[in-house]
């Protein structure tokens, strides 16, 4: 990277392993600026440990110098991914974390997947994943290629259903984009709704005016709201209207222009609630609808009406849709490897149900 880190690979050969030799190489690199290194090193070089785990390398952290050792191909995507980190923590001045790291991993990995190495070497720096920028957080950029994607669609699609395990970031990312609509002049209010559907669980009554009663169920809405805007700024939107909170219930008979709609946890909506949700839409308004196919808590035997909508709307123009996977989980490492778990046990119940009385093998 010039003027901030100069890099140098020292070919050479491993020791013997089963069936040949495995070559490696040491890259070296050096940062000049020792307070930003340590910000990409993490603190105790947790970052500098994940990043061994991620790629199958070795890299030794010293001061502000940095030794990487691997296959030729490893070590090379080492370099570029810390030298990506050392860029994004140079121009933010802000520590990265695990899930930062993971990201850039991920960048560099479909960046060499598509581009010549020496397009990539001529623009080190150039970002790929799509990202959001809000006045309170800065940029927020995608850490995977389908959430890079989900970025994408927002951006160019009317209406957007985005379907996935819980982690991946749709709910955020959806409240993310619509604060920079609101912030940028694009929509005029922002809309927010969810079934009041309650997740195995009975709470009885709840007291309160309209707002407090759904306020429990839009508690992940409000956390996103907060990460992205000033308290201040969201206590004022809720009490001026330009943030509305919407029971599904009551969006029947209303046409919602200049705004931009979330519907959330869509998953346990009735087809007749999405049907009449979708036809709310008005002019200037953009529409987002999350959920996860996966944690339906409607009656057994009621249809989905996120399930429904998105194959009876498959290739409508104007309609985008985003599946997010077990591998698009950013929450936390482990919240992925539970996701993955219950995916496994759930496609080892289905061939069960395909076969329930598998022939047994005769005894000898």
């Amino acid at each position: 990277m010039p003027n901030d880190a100069a890099g140098r690979a020292l070919k050479g050969r491993g020791p013997a392993a089963p069936g040949g030799l495995a070559e490696t190489v040491e890259v070296s690199l050096t940062f000049e600026d020792n307070r930003l290194a340590s910000l990409v090193f993490g603190q105790y070089d947790q970052n500098v440990a994940h990043i061994e785990r991620r790629i199958d390398v070795t890299a030794t952290a010293l001061g502000n110098h940095l030794v990487i050792k691997g296959t030729p191909d490893a070590a090379e995507k080492g370099r570029r991914v810390f030298e990506r980190l050392y860029a994004r923590v140079r121009k933010g001045g802000t520590a990265v974390t695990l899930g930062d790291v993971d990201g850039v991993i991920q960048e560099v990995t479909i960046q060499g997947n598509l581009f010549p190495s020496a397009e990539i070497a001529a623009e080190p720096d150039r970002e790929h994943f799509e990202q959001i920028a809000t006045r309170r957080r800065g940029a927020v950029r995608a850490r995977n290629a389908a959430q890079s994607d989900y970025i994408k669609l927002l951006r160019t699609k009317e209406l957007v259903f985005a379907e996935g395990p819980a982690g991946t970031g749709k709910t955020w990312l959806a409240v993310g984009h619509a604060v920079s609509l609101l912030e940028q002049g694009h929509a005029e209010r922002l809309i927010l709704s969810r079934p009041a559907v309650e997740a195995g669980e009975r709470l009885g009554f709840l007291p309160g005016d309209m707002r407090e009663k759904v306020d429990p169920y839009l508690r992940p809405i409000y956390d996103a709201l907060y990460d992205f805007m000033e308290a201040r700024h969201v206590d004022r939107g809720l009490q001026t209207g330009i943030i509305e909170i919407a029971p599904l219930a009551f969006m029947r008979g209303r046409t919602l222009t200049n705004a931009v709609v979330l519907l959330d946890e869509a998953q346990n909506t009735t087809s007749m609630q999405m049907k009449m949700f979708l036809t709310r839409l008005g002019e200037n308004s953009r529409m987002i609808v999350t959920g996860d196919p996966s944690q339906i808590d409607l009656p057994p035997g009621q249809k989905s009406g996120l399930v429904e909508a998105v194959n009876v709307l498959d290739g409508v123009e104007g309609i985008g849709r985003v599946r997010f996977r077990d591998v698009d989980v950013v929450r936390h490492d482990l919240v992925r490897r539970i996701v993955t778990a219950y995916e496994a046990a759930s496609h080892g119940e289905a061939e069960a149900d395909r076969n329930p009385n598998p022939r047994r093998r005769p005894v000898a």
